[in-house]
C-alpha cells in the first residue's frame, strides 16, 4: 500500500510540473506545443521503449525505466494541452483520461472484478473483444476499428489477426509455399524482398500498406 501512495504523489507531482510549464510563466517551448506538434515525440518515446526491451545484450531495465517515464511524460502533456480545450468542444483532463481507463479496465475483466469466470488467456481475449464490441457498436465490420496509420508491417500483422479470426481467410493457406521456419530466416527472407524492392525502386513500405488497406476494403 506504501508504494501505491508513493506512487500517486509522484504522479500528483508530474501533473503539477506539467500544469506549471504550460502556464503563464512557466516554459516557452512547452507552452507553444500542440496535439500536432507533440505526435512525432509520442511515436519516437514508444520506439525508444522498443529499444530498451530489444537491446542487444537483453532488457536495458535502466533504459526502460527512463523511456517509460518519457511515455508517460506524453500522456500527461497531451492530457494538459487537451485540458485547455472547453469542454463543450471535446475538452478533457487528466483525471477523466485515468477514470476512462480505469473503468475500461474493470469493466473488461469481469472474471477479476466481476463473477464472471475465466480459465485461460484465451477466454480472457475472447471476452475482451466481445466486451469490445458491444461498447463500440459503430463498428460494424469484422476489420473496423484496426489504426490506419501503424507501421505497414504492424498492420498486416494486425489486420491478418482479425481477418482469421473472423473466418475471411487462413493465413496458413496464404503462407503457403514459403521455406522459412524461425524468426531468423524469416527476417533474412523480408530483408531480401525490402532488398529486391529498393533495386527496383519500389517502395516496401507503401506497397504493403497498400496490400493491406486493399484487403480491409474487401471486407468493409
Amino acid at each position: 500500500m506504501r508504494q501505491l501512495e508513493n506512487a500517486g504523489s509522484q504522479f500528483q507531482r508530474l501533473v503539477t510540473i506539467m500544469d506549471t510549464l504550460r502556464s503563464p510563466g512557466g516554459c516557452p517551448w512547452d507552452g507553444e506545443q500542440t496535439h500536432e506538434s507533440l505526435l512525432r515525440y509520442l511515436v519516437e518515446e514508444a520506439y525508444e521503449v522498443v529499444e530498451a526491451i530489444e537491446a542487444p545484450a537483453g532488457i536495458d531495465r535502466a533504459l526502460l525505466k527512463e523511456e517509460l517515464g518519457d511515455v508517460l511524460l506524453q500522456v500527461v502533456f497531451h492530457s494538459r494541452v487537451a485540458e485547455e480545450t472547453p469542454a463543450e468542444q471535446g475538452g478533457f483532463d487528466i483525471v477523466q483520461v485515468l477514470t476512462a481507463l480505469n473503468d475500461k479496465l474493470e469493466r473488461r475483466h469481469p472474471h477479476v472484478f466481476g463473477d464472471e469466470e475465466a480459465a485461460t488467456g484465451d477466454d480472457v481475449l475472447t471476452r475482451w473483444d466481445e466486451l469490445k464490441k458491444k461498447e463500440k457498436p459503430e463498428r460494424t465490420g469484422p476489420l473496423d476499428g484496426i489504426p490506419p496509420h501503424l507501421p505497414a508491417l504492424a498492420l498486416a500483422e494486425k489486420t491478418l489477426s482479425k481477418a482469421s479470426k473472423a473466418g475471411l481467410l487462413d493465413p496458413e493457406e496464404m503462407g503457403a509455399g514459403t521455406s522459412f521456419t524461425t524468426e531468423e530466416e524469416l527476417g533474412e527472407h523480408l530483408l531480401t524482398l525490402v532488398a529486391a524492392a529498393k533495386s527496383r525502386g519500389l517502395d516496401a513500405e507503401r506497397a504493403l500498406r497498400t496490400a493491406t488497406r486493399n484487403l480491409i476494403a474487401q471486407h468493409s
